[in-house]
């Protein structure tokens, strides 16, 4: 099995426990607080490597307190530091979660988010079939650094998925038609697919992506699954045994977990249907607990490998 390349952050999630968001010149106090490593490419790379798929994490970290939090919890995994840019300090993403478990993030960009093609020139791409972008480094600055090297490369033949995420708007124009000239694999949730495509039926909203990337678009419906749409089929695939209640703790992670589970089950060649329904699986586990990462023992990871299953 080839590798895929992840490329994106590795931050410092500050999670904050909250009844209720306060209002402007509100009081309030918090219900608990901790800090996890996280970052949508780290999140990611998190269900690749528990899912035992090979990968790469290119996720630069700078210095600063943020930036030792992250080289000490990388170190701790034995995951490679991809490059570090100690004249940039670290951010971090402060998650404030309220009682339902949905999350709310104010994000403070640093070195992690800012990236360069140049350290790219050691990768041997014939180790790797597929690679991982987020919206949230190609609306940075540097962004055109990780489209350009995607577009030098695409004699390479990799399968690209992209998770523009709620920044979509925010990307620039033409660095996203160039993007979508590259035919991504798009994956994001009805809310992103309705902003993007001004279409309140997920059907309508699947198929406009498709147009404009002429491959397969995955959209997430929360508890009830996701929807995918490869140009000829559309389907809506449930959570399999969603009928506990209140199993949600928080949804951070949710997102990033689906696309990690989905990539891990096409690696092992799993049909779309099948590769949704791994996704919804790990999507469903990582909700039920605090933070986006799971314990690498979670029997959630049997299912890559359960052919009776699915």
């Amino acid at each position: 099995m080839k590798k895929t390349l992840v490329i994106g952050s590795t931050v410092v999630d500050i999670i904050i426990g909250v009844q209720s968001l306060p209002k402007t010149q509100e009081d309030t106090h918090t219900t608990y607080h901790k800090m996890n490593l996280g970052g949508c490419a780290f999140n990611v790379s998190e269900i690749l490597r528990q899912s035992k798929t090979p990968y790469v994490l290119c996720s630069p970290v700078g210095s600063g307190a943020y930036g030792d939090f992250v080289s000490k919890k990388l170190e701790e995994k034995k995951i490679p530091i991809f490059v570090k840019t100690p004249e940039i300090e670290n951010g971090c993403c402060y998650c404030f979660v309220e009682e339902s478990g949905e999350r709310t993030f104010i994000s403070h960009h640093g070195a992690e988010y800012l990236f360069s093609k140049e350290w790219m020139k050691s990768i041997n791409l014939a180790d790797f079939d597929s690679v991982y972008i987020c919206g949230l480094e190609i609306e940075e600055k540097t962004g055109i650094e990780i489209v350009s090297w995607l577009e030098e490369n695409k004699g390479a033949n990799l399968q690209i998925y992209f998770a523009p995420g709620p920044r979509l708007t925010k990307i620039d124009s033409s660095l996203l038609a160039r993007i979508f000239a590259l035919n991504p694999i798009i994956h994001l949730n009805e809310l992103e697919g309705e902003f993007f495509s001004k279409k309140k039926d997920v059907k309508k909203a699947a198929k406009y992506i498709f147009d404009q990337t002429n491959n397969t678009v995955i959209i997430t419906l929360g508890e009830k699954g996701c929807a995918y749409f490869d140009g000829k089929n559309f389907d809506i695939i449930p959570v399999m045994n969603c009928d506990e209640k209140n199993y949600v703790v928080d949804t951070i992670g949710a997102g990033d977990s689906h696309i990690g589970a989905f990539i891990a089950a096409q690696k092992r060649n799993y049909s779309i249907e099948k590769s949704c329904k791994i996704a919804n699986t790990i999507s469903k586990a990582v909700v039920s607990v605090s933070g986006a990462s799971l314990n690498d023992s979670d029997l959630c990871f049997t299912v890559f490998d359960d052919k009776s299953k699915y």
